[in-house]
């Protein structure tokens, strides 16, 4: 069997065997390789996450708001929380991480129907109440359910980091369907009081993350799998390398 180094110097030279013994057939299906790296999605899709959430977990927890509130948050919630982090799902499945393109996907799909369903009730197109309580609590079993497997996976990729964020998020969507369904607002305040740490949490992975690509080291520990990803100062990814590379060349972000 020729080397990798005999096959190169033979293109080189313009030499096509009728039947190469390592089974290419002159040029064709002669394999090349594309490299694509691209940012890490996750900055944009943690960082939208945490945005959203911040802001619908703290009127949830009874921080602010009143009957005018569907109208202020629908744009945020639909734009930052929805389409950003949408996106953000569809560049992880180019990054190949399955754990980013389902949960960024998933809580982007939310938060666009969230913003939508908040613009009906701010234009009085459906009522706030209880049927739209009961309806968002069955959301939120969902949401949890969903979010919990997320964590799982997140759990076998000893991304620890990402593991409290989806933790929590499934905790506090568990508390929300619960209080939701019950009509309980000390249930809702509590789940707006999870989601907030949820949101702190995924601030904090989205900052390590992006200093990290910014810096080309690790500034703040990301708590992963990986010695050099949580030491200051280390350099775990070692970019246009095929065994490190960057998103889209090595799996993952």
């Amino acid at each position: 069997m020729s080397s990798i180094d005999e096959r190169r110097e033979r293109a080189s030279a313009g030499v096509a065997l009728a039947a190469d013994p390592d089974g290419w057939y002159g040029d064709f299906a002669r394999p090349r390789v594309f490299l694509q790296p691209i940012a890490a999605p996750s900055v944009l899709g943690l960082l939208g996450f945490a945005g959203a959430t911040f802001i619908v977990a703290t009127n949830l927890a009874g921080w602010w708001g009143n009957a005018a509130s569907p109208g202020y948050l629908f744009p945020f919630a639909l734009t930052f929380g929805g389409i950003a982090q949408f996106m953000a799902g569809m560049w992880a499945y180019r990054a190949r991480d399955a754990v980013a393109t389902a949960m960024h996907g998933m809580w982007g799909s939310f938060w666009i129907g969230y913003g939508i369903l908040n613009l009906l009730v701010a234009t009085k197109t459906l009522a706030a109440g209880t049927p739209m309580d009961q309806a968002l609590g069955f959301w939120f079993i969902a949401l949890c359910g969903i979010t919990f497997s997320g964590m799982l996976g997140a759990l076998v990729e000893t991304n620890l980091g990402v593991v409290a964020v989806l933790g929590t998020l499934a905790a506090g969507s568990g508390l929300a369907a619960i209080g939701l369904l019950q009509g309980d607002a000390h249930i809702q305040h509590w789940a707006g009081w999870v989601f907030v740490i949820s949101a702190l949490l995924a601030w904090y992975v989205a900052t390590a993350m992006m200093l990290k690509a910014a810096a080309g080291r690790t500034i703040l520990p990301l708590f992963t799998g990986e010695r050099a990803a949580n030491v200051p100062g280390e350099r775990p990814t070692r970019a246009i390398q095929l065994e490190w590379g960057e998103p889209g060349v090595k799996m993952g972000q």
